[in-house]
C-alpha cells in the first residue's frame, strides 16, 4: 500500500498559456478524412467476409460431397478479411474517437470489429458442427479450425485501451500549459508522458522536488521523499513538472508502481 508522504505537499498549478480549459478536442479535418476512409475500407473488408461466410454456409456445406480444402480455405479467407477490416478500424479511431460520456456508442464503436468478427464465424461454426453430410473427422478438422480463426480475430479485434475524446482533451490542454515558447521536444515529452502517467495512474498527477530532475507517480514514491533543499513535494499535472524545468518521468516505474499501491496491471 502506498505511505502518506513524510514532507509538506505543495499543489502547484500554471495558468494555460492560451485557450479555454473548457474546450473540448476536435479532430482535424484531415484526421475526420483519413479515419472515415479507413472506416470504409474497414467496412468492405467485412462485407467481403460476411460474403464469404454466407458462401460457405448456402454453398460450400450444401455440396455432395463437401470439399473439404475449399471449406478451410474460405474459413481462412474470411478471418483475413475480418481481421484487417478490424485493424483498419481500430486505426480510425484512433484519428476520430468517441465520447466516454456516450457509453453505448463508446463501446460500439470500440468493439465494433469484435462483434461483426462473432457475426462472421459463429454461425458458420454452428453449420459446420450440425452438418449431416459432413465425416466426424471432417467435421472435427472444420470446427477447430474455424474455432482456432475466430478466437484469434476475436481477441486482435478488441480494443483493450480505446482512446476517447475525453482522453485528447485532457492531454491537449494540460499541454497547453506550457509557455509558447517551449521547444517542441518538450512538448512531445509532455504529451508522450501524459499519455503514460494517465494509463499508469489513471490521472494525470505527477509529483517532484524542487533538487529533482523528473518527475514521480505519486507522493509515496521513496525518491520525492529523500531530504531535500526545502523539504517539500510538489503535486501537479505532467505540464506543470516541465513547467518547473524537469526533464522526463522517472525511469523507477516498475518501482514506483508497487510504492504507489499501484497494481501490476495497471502498469501493463
Amino acid at each position: 500500500m502506498a505511505d502518506k508522504p513524510k514532507k509538506k505537499v505543495v499543489h502547484v498549478q500554471h495558468q494555460t498559456a492560451g485557450g479555454s480549459k473548457d474546450a473540448t478536442w476536435t479532430p482535424t479535418s484531415e484526421a475526420k478524412s483519413k479515419a472515415t476512409t479507413l472506416r470504409v475500407f474497414a467496412w468492405i473488408l467485412w462485407l467481403l467476409a460476411l460474403g464469404g461466410e454466407a458462401a460457405a454456409i448456402f454453398w460450400l456445406l450444401r455440396q455432395d460431397p463437401i470439399n473439404m480444402t475449399h471449406l478451410i480455405i474460405a474459413i481462412v479467407v474470411v478471418g483475413a478479411l475480418a481481421m484487417t477490416g478490424s485493424l483498419l478500424w481500430k486505426r480510425a479511431n484512433r484519428a476520430d474517437p468517441a465520447r466516454r460520456s456516450e457509453p453505448f456508442r463508446f463501446f460500439v464503436q470500440n468493439q465494433l470489429g469484435a462483434i461483426v468478427t462473432m457475426i462472421a464465424f459463429l454461425p458458420l461454426i454452428v453449420m459446420i458442427l450440425s452438418n449431416k453430410d459432413l465425416a466426424k473427422k471432417d467435421k472435427t478438422i472444420a470446427s477447430v479450425v474455424a474455432g482456432i480463426a475466430f478466437l484469434v480475430v476475436f481477441f486482435t479485434s478488441i480494443d483493450y485501451n480505446p482512446a476517447s475524446v475525453e482522453d485528447y482533451t485532457a492531454q491537449n490542454l494540460t499541454c497547453a500549459q506550457l509557455p509558447a515558447d517551449t521547444p517542441a521536444a518538450e512538448i512531445e515529452v509532455c504529451n508522450t508522458d501524459v499519455a503514460r502517467v494517465t494509463q499508469l495512474t489513471g490521472s494525470n498527477q505527477v509529483t517532484w522536488t524542487k533538487s529533482g530532475q523528473v518527475y514521480h507517480l505519486c507522493e509515496a514514491a521513496s525518491a520525492v521523499n529523500l531530504e531535500s533543499q526545502d523539504n517539500q513535494i510538489y503535486i501537479g499535472t505532467v505540464a506543470d513538472a516541465i513547467a518547473e524545468g524537469k526533464d522526463r518521468l522517472t525511469l523507477q516505474v516498475e518501482q514506483e508502481l508497487e510504492q504507489c499501491g499501484l497494481t501490476a496491471d495497471a502498469g501493463a
